[in-house]
């Protein structure tokens, strides 16, 4: 009889602790058929957009303070496998507090802030994915090992703080960023900095440093975006080249009307600055036109063309110089 009294009181205290905490299930399918062409080499391809499922969840500790986590993975929707080298929560996996205080959060944050302020934001047609990624992002730094601390809002302003722990990477650095996020009605404001290792072209540059601002306005069916980015990349591994200088800029558009939606990006890769001189024709360019039709808030189905052209000296997409790369593509992409 006590045993059974205690086991009752023990699943009523179980009870009680759930009810203060949350467990949601989400994710998203993305998937297209797609005609690639990259160089003089074409194939009909099924393609996987960043497909991923996770969970998230909150306990409310009181006084304001709540216990957060989040656990992402990524998977191929073509074929079933894991991304991220196999990782189960490879995309995200962190744990955090939040409060009147801000937020605080430990582990991989999946992307830095740097660029969720920047390319992710004004990536419209299809959440910076796929074939039709922004394909002159450099993505530098460390995000797993990451300690993160974003401010609560003043006025709309949030100012978020990151340090990824490089740990065992010979020859790497630790990742500093900072992020501002402007939020008011209608306009949208980011401005970032961040310094860690980056990897372009093949060759890694140990210590780079990155610079970007970010403005997107809504006015009605019509939405505005662009962003301006600075790479400086110095300490090349092994003395490869020189240190280099790069600018990057994108343009995006997108006009709704009823259930479709248009868009339209173009980005644009200067040529590099290596040693104090242009490399002449390394520069390159980016277009993207798109159609997404919303069959509901969760599932819609979306064509589009990109291109991406390499000049003599550029390799983006392709990785081989001179090397144009395209794709026409039709999708369905489903949220839960």
């Amino acid at each position: 009889m006590k045993r059974t009294l205690i086991a009752a009181a023990a699943v009523l205290a179980a009870g009680g602790a759930f009810a203060q905490s949350s467990v949601q299930i989400y994710g998203r399918v993305n998937t297209s058929v797609e005609r690639q062409k990259a160089g003089d080499v074409s194939t009909t391809v099924m393609q996987n957009n960043a497909s991923r499922w996770g969970l998230r969840g909150s306990e409310d500790l009181g006084g304001g303070l709540k216990g957060l986590f989040v656990l992402e993975s990524g998977f191929n929707s073509d074929t079933g496998g894991l991304t991220q080298a196999g990782a189960i929560f490879g995309r995200e996996s962190w744990v955090g507090v939040e409060g009147n205080f801000g937020r605080v959060r430990l582990g991989n944050m999946g992307q830095s802030a740097a660029y969720y302020a920047t390319a992710d934001y004004i990536s419209m047609h299809n959440h910076d994915t796929g074939t039709s990624s922004d394909a002159f992002y450099t993505y530098p730094g460390f995000k797993q090992n990451t300690i993160a601390y974003n401010t609560p809002s003043f006025g709309g302003l949030v100012l978020e703080a990151q340090y990824g722990l490089k740990e065992t990477v010979v020859g790497g650095k630790n990742t500093a960023q900072l992020v501002a996020n402007y939020d008011r009605g209608p306009l949208h404001l980011g401005a970032s900095y961040l310094q860690g290792p980056t990897t372009i072209d093949g060759v890694t540059f140990n210590d780079s440093k990155q610079y970007g601002l970010r403005a997107l306005y809504e006015l009605g069916a019509v939405t505005l975006g662009a962003y301006y980015i600075r790479d400086n990349l110095d300490e090349a591994v092994g003395g490869a080249v020189a240190d280099a200088k790069r600018n990057s800029y994108r343009v995006s558009a997108m006009y709704t009307i009823g259930a479709s939606e248009l868009h339209a990006n173009v980005g644009y890769a200067d040529k590099f600055k290596v040693g104090g001189t242009k490399i002449d024709d390394s520069n390159a360019l980016q277009y993207t036109l798109a159609y997404n039709y919303n069959l509901s808030k969760r599932t819609k189905v979306y064509a589009f063309y990109t291109k991406v052209n390499n000049k003599a000296n550029s390799s983006y997409f392709t990785g081989v110089d001179n090397a144009d790369f395209s794709s026409f593509a039709l999708g369905v992409r489903h949220n839960f």
